[in-house]
């Protein structure tokens, strides 16, 4: 078998196990070997690289990735599942830099050696992955800074997407003189190249910079989308027919993703990227009526113990307090007593899609459980209790009934039908939108201050001594 056929072999081996990984990935019963599937798939994929005719600089490839799978591991390993939202913004940047980075190289070799073999599509591919993938790391490392709290504040200045605009128009200007410089004798320009990279970074932190923390969720998914489209562009440049299909599935699935979060808020994408969130023009917002009520752990527990149905509704709080394990133990503890326990995930909860499925997965919470907010929304009115931790926008009634709320009209869980919502918060801050949540002003809302581990933690201890 010669090396070529070796080669496409394995790389179509690899793309079915693409495939098939993002398949079992789309269930939750199912994502664990989906994973598994697709990693053996990049490691089949690695492998065939290395029988490439002519390669070369083997001994500093395996160093590279030698070096690039142990700090993964390690990683891995030692993130929490609370940081996992920041883990998946790097790697996502990683992806588009190394398409990025790809096209640096190409396009310097057109420099030195001239365009050679090159076709003028292949050079106007390598720009725009390079551009797409310029756009993704410096993006990707902007939300991972907010995920991490290095950046508490979404940037704002006046005339700032006017700036955007010149600042892309400036990059695509470069764009068009490096493919053409790439059919000159004297071949591309380093300042040109070099002005290329550095705005195609400057405007990926420019798209970013503004986006608010409701809005990570969408934000993430879309950098993931570019990414695969990045790396789809270069292997067009290789000739490698594992990254053109990896990059077009990773790709259209993050493309997919980002529409499904942008519904799931009822905005657009454009008025995610180019709006502040709540900078819309709105009238005057409801007034609160009523006020917080306090209760206490045991009232609690007593009111939950002798339900017959509870839907609890986890959010970014209960990932701060790392509460998931606590959750569980408290879920099995009421369904020891015959209460008829749910979970009710909003698609935007947490800081990227699917956070709150991953923490309760992690957990050990059962997957028939947990359902989404079309399957659960209706079970609501007949709840005896409705117990919400660490949520706020995803279950705030203004949504619902003040079109002047820079919320209205985003799908939530309608956790306010619930006969009873206790509500553990911290203390009474705002969510991330900053729009004071009416449901915890409510007369069938009770409020549990306190850190979410160590107040279900507390619940649990009531309902043993019961």
């Amino acid at each position: 078998m010669n090396a070529h056929l070796l080669i496409n072999s394995s790389y179509l081996l690899a793309a079915f196990l693409f495939i098939l990984g993002l398949k079992r990935m789309s269930s939750p019963k199912t994502a664990r070997s989906g994973i598994i599937w697709a990693g053996f798939g990049m490691g089949v994929a690695t492998i065939a690289a290395f029988f490439t005719p002519h390669l070369g600089n083997i001994p500093l490839i395996i160093i590279a990735v030698m070096l690039g799978s142990f700090a993964a591991f390690v990683s891995a390993k030692k993130v929490a599942m609370t940081d996992m939202p920041q883990m998946i913004a790097l790697y996502n940047g990683m992806g588009g830099g190394a398409a990025a980075a790809i096209a640096a190289v190409e396009l310097i070799r057109v420099t030195n050696h001239g365009i050679g073999d090159y076709t003028l599509t292949v050079i106007i591919l390598a720009v725009a992955g390079a551009l797409i993938g310029a756009i993704s790391l410096s993006g990707s490392v902007i939300a991972f800074a907010k995920l991490q709290g290095i950046i508490r504040t979404a940037w704002t200045f006046p005339m700032q997407q006017v700036f955007n605009l010149l600042i892309f128009l400036a990059t695509l200007v470069l764009g068009y003189l490096i493919v053409t410089q790439s059919q000159d004798p004297a071949g591309i320009s380093g300042m040109v190249l070099f002005a290329f990279f550095a705005l195609a970074l400057l405007f990926g932190i420019l798209v970013a910079i503004p986006i608010g923390g409701a809005d990570m969720p969408v934000i993430i998914s879309l950098f993931n989308a570019l990414t695969g489209l990045a790396v789809a562009f270069e292997g067009f440049v290789l000739g490698n027919a594992a990254m053109i299909i990896a990059g077009t599935v990773v790709g259209s699935a993050g493309t997919l993703l980002t529409q499904l979060m942008a519904k799931a808020m009822n905005r657009s994408l454009a008025n995610v990227l180019f709006s502040g969130f709540g900078s819309k023009e709105t009238g005057e917002a409801m007034d609160v009526d009523g006020s917080m009520k306090p209760i206490e752990a045991m009232d609690v527990s007593v009111m939950m113990a002798y339900a017959q149905n509870v839907i609890i509704v986890p959010g970014y709080g209960m990932a701060v307090a790392q509460a998931q394990h606590k959750v569980w133990e408290l879920t099995k503890l009421l369904q020891d007593k015959g209460v008829n326990v749910r979970f009710a995930i909003h698609p935007v909860a947490g800081r990227m899609p699917g956070h709150m499925n991953v923490l309760l997965a992690e957990a050990g919470v059962p997957y028939d459980i947990i359902a989404d907010l079309d399957e659960i929304n209706a079970d609501f009115q007949s709840a005896d209790v409705a117990l919400v931790i660490g949520a706020n926008d995803v279950v705030n009634p203004v949504a619902r009934i003040d079109p002047n709320s820079p919320i209205y009209g985003m799908p939530i869980l309608d956790a306010d039908k619930a006969k009873n919502v206790i509500v553990i918060k911290r203390g009474q801050g705002k969510g991330f939108s900053g729009v004071e949540n009416h449901l915890f002003y409510a007369d069938n809302t009770r409020m549990l201050y306190g850190d979410g581990q160590k107040m279900v933690a507390e619940l649990s201890q009531h309902i043993k001594e019961f």
